[in-house]
């Protein structure tokens, strides 16, 4: 039986960060990632602005790792009807390769304990105390769990949360291309039952990362089938996926996206990043919030682990911070959702958007935050 203070169950951007914090705060950490970095995952990319200080105060030299400056946000219902604005805050493009790896290593250098590989089966509370059984049969104590294992997972069905029982129809799709698109925007190209997002990573690529349903793939029998048929009817998207070089042999895909409400706190657990909620990829900022809610979790454990906060505090305190830094913006993107998709209600959209431009420019601005000091 291993013993830890703290176990972060998995390795994507908020289970990197939180474990950063907490290692480097002197605390023992495990995090556990079933896979083996560096690696790609399915993902937009893009970030905004409001970690980049925070990001920078952690030791990652987004400079040197080619981040790629964005200003500017482009939109298209699914006939091709194009509407461009800027983005107030900006940000940047790098991919989860580069960045997840970088953070990686300053964890490693941290001192952090990787278990990768492997991925967490089970979680008992009792005690005080954690419990946390790996998929090799290993057993961990420790006295707190981070939870930071992403959209959808065994380990959701196991805790026996609420957004499992219904089924999710969307499928993602990720690609990293070369083609000619200015590196400062960051698009979004709508088609039936789904959008597109395209921005610029390091070296030269662009990220190309969609979101579909399984019906829309079951109907058409496969990946360039479907987007033959559905997503070329976009002729930006048509002239983007005919032309791009692919950079690699087939494209990341992920299954059952579920953007239903989630709980930032279960059986005591803290969840992080997609663990706790997931933003609708047509709002852009999954990945700042979900360093932005590592930074909250690992915070509020080191105080809970150095004995300055209670249990109870420490759930209540989460919950409640969680919630107030990002229920609204989950709400927006849900509600925005609902817009697109539908080829009328699409073309709609934008055409109200294209009359009423602060609108779109508030919309952006509800699924952003502030900078976070540092």
């Amino acid at each position: 039986m291993m013993e830890t203070d703290v176990v972060v169950a998995g390795g994507g951007l908020a289970g990197l960060v939180a474990a950063l914090e907490l290692a480097r705060a002197g605390h023992a950490v495990i995090l556990v990632e079933r896979k083996t970095y560096p690696f790609h995952r399915v993902c937009g990319e893009y970030i905004s602005n409001e970690v980049r200080p925070y990001l920078e105060s952690l030791g990652v030299d987004l400079t040197a790792l080619g981040a790629v400056a964005i200003d500017e946000f482009v939109v298209s219902s699914p006939s091709g009807r194009q509407l461009t604005a800027p983005l107030d805050l900006g940000g940047f493009g790098l991919s989860r390769y580069q960045l997840d790896y970088t953070l990686y290593r300053l964890g490693q250098q941290a001192g952090i304990r990787f278990m990768t590989g492997l991925s967490v089966d089970d979680v008992r509370y009792a005690d005080e105390r954690f419990t946390v059984t790996l998929s090799d049969g290993q057993a961990v104590h420790c006295r707190q769990v981070i939870g930071a294992f992403g959209k959808r997972s065994r380990l959701d069905k196991t805790l026996g949360r609420a957004f499992m029982q219904k089924p999710s129809p969307y499928v993602g799709v990720k690609y990293h291309v070369r083609m000619n698109l200015p590196r400062n925007q960051i698009a979004l190209h709508n088609f039936s039952n789904g959008y597109c997002g395209m921005s610029a990573v390091e070296d030269g690529a662009y990220c190309i990362c969609y979101l579909t349903t399984r019906r829309n793939l079951r109907q058409h029998g496969s990946i360039p089938a479907m987007e033959r048929a559905i997503l070329y009817q976009n002729p930006h998207l048509k002239t983007v996926l005919s032309d791009a070089i692919h950079l690699y042999a087939k494209p990341e895909v992920i299954n059952e996206i579920s953007f239903a409400p989630k709980q930032a706190v279960e059986d005591h657990i803290l969840m992080a990043g997609d663990s706790a909620g997931l933003i609708t990829p047509l709002c852009g900022n999954g990945m700042a919030m979900a360093i932005h809610g590592a930074r909250l979790a690992s915070r509020l454990t080191s105080a809970f682990l150095a004995g300055r906060l209670s249990r109870q505090v420490l759930e209540t305190t989460y919950q409640r911070d969680w919630s107030t830094q990002f229920s609204r913006r989950l709400w927006v993107g849900r509600t925005v959702q609902k817009l697109f998709g539908s080829p009328l209600i699409s073309e709609l959209a934008l055409t109200a958007f294209s009359v009423v431009r602060p609108a779109l420019r508030q919309v952006m601005q509800q699924t952003h935050g502030e900078v976070i000091s540092v």
